[in-house]
């Protein structure tokens, strides 16, 4: 008819995905508070190490070049799908670039539907923070209050905060390579209450911690903690290590410590252990968690978590996003997907819309 207009069908209910940007994610954590955003994230990933067996587990799917990292993180349970996208690039500083950048997504294992698309570069700072400051629970001196930190990057101030949080630590002393960096994680760290010490060595940052937190970005076998630095009842929080290649301890520090991983299978091939032998004993951390096997036992014992980052962690990760999604917290909706009337009718659709 002359003057008429056609109009396109507008999406379905269906057809919209909550997503969390990276605006609306930091309006999340700030609106709790990073401390407690983290604390109670810590929450899901340990109720997630709990039924540990219940997950469909690989080590991730990494495409490696000589500038960096492309990596897939899947995991499931019998509800949800979820998988985590994430580079690691160190060459990236020098261009303004981030290091770390990651995006998620969870899924209905009933129908296979996404159910929520996110931002991941800051969430997966806070998880990686959540999950060192947990078992940090269960391995850390008691009474611990002081940590350093070598390698003053991104991950920095997250671990300090959710170290206080979850395990009482309001003392640090800090150390990196490159100056500017302990002078940003000071400044940021001072300004959020904590007792700072800038130290000009790593073996001079060591003096006096009760726990020692490696994090740095090179991807290479370097030696960041020597044997001498180590002495009984550290607690080791190892978190720069990431892929095959890359380390940060002396091997005697390994040889004397007692060792805890996220999933062996990933770790030997990421983590400090990959210089070890196949089969040297390491202690899965969710049987720690379940009550099936010791944490820390004693005061001279050397506790050490290889910690490589696991597929489990950014499902909890997502699991509690989705959750503050539902209750209302900020998100927004995209047309993610197609929903014709007639699901077998995908080209009428599309000849609608013209």
């Amino acid at each position: 008819m002359t003057g008429s207009t056609v109009t396109a069908p507008k999406p379905s209910e269906i057809a919209f995905l909550p997503f969390v940007s990276v605006q609306n994610m930091m309006r999340m954590v700030n609106t709790m508070g990073a401390a407690a955003f983290m604390r109670d994230l810590a929450g899901y990933i340990e109720a997630d190490f709990r039924r540990w067996p219940e997950f469909d587990k690989t080590p991730r799917v990494a495409s490696h070049s000589q500038d960096g990292v492309i990596e897939l993180m899947p995991t499931a349970d019998s509800e949800n799908y979820g998988f985590k996208y994430v580079n690691g690039h160190p060459k990236n500083l020098r261009d303004g670039f981030q290091t770390v950048t990651a995006f998620g997504v969870l899924s209905s294992v009933a129908n296979g539907y996404p159910v929520l698309l996110t931002e991941m570069t800051v969430l997966t700072a806070l998880r990686t923070a959540a999950t060192s400051a947990l078992v940090g629970k269960y391995l850390a001196p008691k009474g611990s209050d002081t940590m350093t930190m070598i390698g003053n990057g991104a991950q920095c101030e997250f671990q300090a905060i959710a170290f206080r949080e979850l395990c009482g630590v309001n003392r640090l002393r800090l150390y990196d390579v490159d100056p500017k960096a302990t002078e940003k994680a000071a400044r940021n760290l001072a300004a959020q209450g904590f007792e700072i010490v800038k130290c000009t060595s790593a073996e001079s940052a060591t003096e006096g911690a009760q726990i020692v937190t490696t994090c740095t970005a090179d991807k290479q076998n370097a030696t960041v903690l020597t044997d001498n630095m180590v002495g009984a009842g550290i607690h080791i929080n190892a978190i720069g290590g990431d892929c095959p290649g890359k380390t940060e301890l002396h091997r005697d520090i390994l040889m004397r410590s007692d060792i805890f991983v996220e999933y062996p299978e990933q770790t030997r091939i990421e983590g400090e252990i990959q210089q070890l032998a196949p089969d040297h004993p390491v202690t899965e951390l969710w049987k720690v968690m379940a009550g099936d096997a010791p944490g820390r036992r004693s005061d001279r014992q050397i506790t050490l978590f290889d910690s490589v980052g696991f597929a489990i962690e950014d499902f909890s990760a997502l699991r509690y996003v989705h959750a503050k999604v539902r209750a209302g917290a900020p998100h927004d909706r995209l047309d993610m997907l197609a929903d014709p009337d007639d699901p077998r009718d995908l080209f009428g659709m599309l000849e609608r819309a013209r």
